[in-house]
């Protein structure tokens, strides 16, 4: 025969079965806000009074937000539900700026089914963190199911900042970028490396570019209005590593059609790039054309910047303070 334990050993023993993994603090501290009317979003910083609390700020629709009230003068209570937990607000606003103070209560629920999920050892403040970046466990399960398993929690909130969701990885995945590290999926949202992009690069010819190369190129605003725009100058089917170095030296549409104007209507890429790395500006030009060298070409205004001659050398040479003679060759 069982020997059975004692009712109270067994209501005790019930109690450590159902409690939460630890007991999180309730955070609290203060917030100020902005509402971006055009957005339909309310930026969000937070101030935790905790001692290791980090400032935190973040765009949030207004919708996400329950009791939210941002006319002048409002000190309605309002909230946010993560499933990680929810944030009480209250505060006044005044024209469409707002500040007061906020409590952040966990859900420790939460907490359990993270720790199933691989996240047995979360510290309040990382579980802050959870909230705020509304990490939900639905998200991890899909993240898990579309191969990223096992992420380290700094990734795991970087994916949120940066809005890493599955349906964005599924979307560069439809275009041929599948089997993307976590590491370099942020990195195509840090630098808006959408699948619009993608897809307005492909309508203008380049296809099926290397992730590096299309990094490189909305790094540097290699933009499809900006291939138009050079194509609608000459520069047709320019390959994308030729395009990136144009942008990298600042050989604009603007800046080429002034030089243009001056009468330098046939450079090459290579050329306008030599204009741009010596200092070979329209201004430049017309000082030059204007201290006796009209018929100046292209390459000699190039070695005059690289020598440092400029009209007020011409002219101390010369000896002469007007104009030089019109025939005078560098």
């Amino acid at each position: 025969m069982k020997t059975l334990l004692p009712l109270s050993l067994l209501f005790a023993a019930l109690l450590l079965v159902a409690a939460p993994v630890h007991a999180s603090p309730t955070h609290t501290g203060t917030w100020t806000a902005s509402v971006r009317e055009k957005e339909s979003q309310l930026q969000l910083s937070l101030h935790p009074k905790s001692e290791r609390g980090e400032q935190m700020s973040m765009p949030i629709p207004l919708s996400a937000f329950q009791g939210l009230s941002t006319s002048d003068g409002s000190t309605a209570p309002f909230q946010l539900q993560r499933e990680a937990g929810t944030f009480q607000f209250e505060g006044r606003f005044n024209e469409g700026d707002g500040a007061g103070h906020f409590r952040f209560e966990p859900n420790e629920a939460y907490l359990r089914t993270m720790a199933g999920l691989g996240y047995p050892k979360l510290t309040p403040d990382e579980h802050f963190k959870l909230a705020i970046f509304d990490i939900s466990t639905a998200r991890i399960k899909e993240l898990a199911a579309l191969g990223y398993k096992d992420i380290p929690l700094k990734e795991l909130i970087e994916v949120a900042i940066f809005q890493v969701t599955p349906e964005y990885i599924r979307s560069l995945s439809a275009l041929g970028y599948s089997k993307l590290t976590l590491k370099q999926l942020v990195k195509t949202r840090i630098h808006q490396v959408t699948p619009e992009r993608i897809r307005a690069l492909a309508a203008e010819g380049y296809k099926d570019l290397p992730l590096e190369t299309l990094l490189a190129m909305s790094i540097h605003n290699v933009s499809p209005e900006f291939i138009r725009e050079m194509r609608g100058l000459g520069f047709k089917d320019l390959p994308a590593d030729e395009l990136i170095p144009l942008r990298i030296h600042g050989v604009t549409p603007a800046f080429v059609k002034e030089i243009g104007d001056l009468g330098f209507t046939s450079l090459t890429r290579k050329q306008l790039v030599a204009f741009r790395i010596h200092g070979v500006t329209p201004a430049f030009i017309r000082e030059m054309r204007e201290a006796g060298y009209p018929n100046v070409t292209a390459d000699e205004l190039v070695k005059l910047r690289i020598h440092g001659v400029d009209s007020v050398f011409v002219r101390s040479v010369s000896g002469d303070k007007g104009k030089g003679d019109s025939r005078k060759k560098p």
